[in-house]
């Protein structure tokens, strides 16, 4: 439809229908194990914690049932996403094994 001359509520729907399709860019976490492995995994923000521990979990060959992830005192829910925790590109998360 670019390029076309449309009457104007149609350009409003073409505009954010444009809007809406464009890509989400990736960001690459950094989780610490503190017993010297530090994994960096990319995810899209409006992941699930869940997914982020099955894609951390299948790097380094553990069962994501087992895996917890913390930021200080908090304990990350599986059903919460990254971006409502506000995790950014680059950020650090603390990574147990239960």
């Amino acid at each position: 439809l670019k390029g076309t001359t449309l009457p104007f509520p149609y350009q409003a729907v073409v505009l954010i229908a444009d809007a809406h399709n464009t890509p989400t860019p990736m960001i690459q976490v950094i989780c610490n194990d503190r017993l010297g492995r530090k994994i960096a995994v990319k995810c899209l923000p409006e992941d699930s914690i869940g997914d982020f521990k099955k894609v951390l979990g299948l790097q380094i060959g553990t069962p994501h049932e087992k895996i917890v992830l913390k930021k200080g005192y908090m304990i990350f829910k599986d059903h919460i996403s990254l971006q409502d925790y506000e995790v950014n590109d680059g950020m650090s998360l603390e990574l147990y094994y239960a």
